[in-house]
């Protein structure tokens, strides 16, 4: 078995040997065997990165078998500077994930652990994939787990907010699957990339093609007006839902662009990049003042992810490598921070149950050592030079700058919203004479949220100081695909 298959099967396999565990007497053997599954599964991805070679834009790792012969659709995987952090990043937010509900989670807990492990795999499969029906499958796949972690650990409205976050994201992916067949039936059978990545196509396919695909990513991302879904989610979400929604699951849709929407319809990406840019810059500046008047504090997270994506889009359309480089950072950063929040948030639920910001005041005063983590996961959100918030940032804005200086003026502007959300919700939840009698009972977090918090932290500050590694990896395979996107198709 190649490494993508181990990365993809391992956390799968494991997820189905805790579903078989049974009831919540053997919780304590459960959660054991969920983190042993996390841990093994973020280990066998590390050889990847032992083994990637920087200097090449080709596809590493590859492993191709028939599947389905008598479509022709094949269990094809293989990883490239684009896809590489991604599914390094999807096995650690597992480790984390599975540290954050040890404690919190007291019934289902095997349900709820294996749900994670196998949500983790198939997200991971969806960033592995080379043949397009199998990134179909996966792509819908990662849809189950999570519709049942909201529908059964989620709040008060959790069925509501699950089956408004399930018909979003599976409205948009039919279209996609149209898109699929249709290149499917015009490249004379087949559901290889590569093959789509070389198919000539008129200008009125490549459009209905780009809209199509558009449908499916910018739901998922989620890019405005379609975003409206991911604060209901969010709010209902448990906390480990709401961590790997963030960080992991709306990376789905932004790299769905890049591996399908600019290689196979280059001609209409370039011609409607200036919708595309629109829309991105009304999600960081329109969002980002949505974001403001927000009382529930994972609302105000929620929304700031939508801002947040909506500079991975901008950087996506302005077609340079600094701007597509930039994009891809911010998905890995934000994959980092938006979880930091989220589980921050959780710890203080844990304890009042309550989100609303006007619940508490002067945390700082009773958790201390909490309040310092949070402080650092809010300065990152706001994009603080030395965090990892601003490097994606920063090269998206130099790249829009250079593309056009009133593109990346209005984004540029945008992080004085980013800042302002941010610290009125820091200062208002954690400074000052503690609020009321909630607060003053409250204790700091114990050793298990230490770790929890500290693994991010130590992510947070390690991609802030020193991005090297991380854009070393994908620098050649970005420049591959806008030498790609920049040849026309037209047949």
């Amino acid at each position: 078995m190649g490494l993508l298959s181990l990365a993809i099967w391992t956390p799968v396999a494991f997820g189905i040997v805790l579903l078989a565990l049974g009831r919540d007497d053997q919780a304590k053997t459960v959660r054991w065997v969920a983190l042993i599954g996390a841990l093994v599964s973020l280990l066998v991805t590390l050889p990847l990165y032992g083994q990637f070679d920087n200097h090449s834009a080709a596809m590493q790792f590859v492993e191709n078998a028939p599947w389905i012969e008598r479509f022709n659709i094949n269990y094809h995987l293989g990883l490239d500077g684009i896809s590489f952090w991604f599914v390094l990043l999807t096995a650690f937010i597992n480790v984390v994930v599975v540290i954050a509900g040890w404690e919190v989670i007291t019934s289902r807990v095997n349900q709820y652990m294996g749900a994670f492990l196998i949500l983790s795999g198939l997200m991971i499969g969806v960033f592995c994939a080379l043949d397009g029906m199998l990134f179909y499958v996966f792509f819908e796949a990662t849809l189950i787990p999570m519709y049942l972690i909201i529908g059964i650990w989620g709040g008060p409205n959790k069925i509501y907010a699950a089956f408004k976050f399930f018909l979003y994201t599976l409205m948009g992916s039919l279209l996609l699957l149209v898109a699929l067949i249709y290149l499917y039936t015009k490249s004379g059978g087949s559901f290889d990339l590569a093959v789509w990545y070389a198919l000539p196509l008129s200008s009125s396919a490549q459009t209905y093609i780009f809209f199509a695909f558009l449908a499916a990513f910018a739901v998922k991302v989620p890019m405005w007006p379609v975003h409206t879904w991911l604060p209901d989610v969010h709010v209902e979400a448990p906390t480990g839902g709401s961590a790997v929604l963030a960080a992991i699951m709306l990376k789905l849709g932004a790299y769905g662009f890049l591996r399908f929407s600019l290689p196979i319809a280059p001609d209409a990406a370039h011609e409607w990049a200036g919708f595309m840019i629109a829309l991105s810059l009304v999600a960081v500046v329109y969002v980002g003042l949505v974001a403001m008047v927000q009382q529930d504090m994972k609302k105000l997270v929620a929304y700031s992810s939508v801002a947040h994506m909506g500079f991975v889009t901008l950087g996506f359309f302005i077609f340079s490598d600094l701007g597509v480089s930039g994009g891809i950072v911010q998905m890995i950063a934000h994959g980092f921070v938006s979880a930091a929040m989220f589980l921050s948030i959780g710890v203080l639920y844990d304890r009042v149950h309550s989100r609303e910001i006007a619940s508490y005041g002067g945390v700082v005063n009773t958790m201390p050592k909490f309040a310092a983590f949070a402080l650092l996961f809010s300065m990152a959100n706001c994009g603080l030079p030395g965090t990892a918030g601003f490097v994606g940032e920063w090269m998206v804005i130099l790249g829009a700058v250079k593309y056009n200086f009133w593109v990346g003026f209005a984004a540029a502007s945008a992080l004085i919203f980013g800042a302002a959300y941010t610290l009125w919700m820091f200062k208002r939840v954690y400074l000052g004479p503690v609020g009321n009698h909630h607060v003053k009972e409250l204790l700091d977090i114990n050793a298990r949220e230490f770790l929890m918090l500290a693994l991010l932290a130590v992510a947070v500050l390690y991609m802030g100081i020193y991005p090297k590694p991380f854009t070393d990896v994908m620098d050649v395979s970005v420049t591959q695909l806008l030498k790609h996107v920049a040849v026309s198709k037209l047949n």
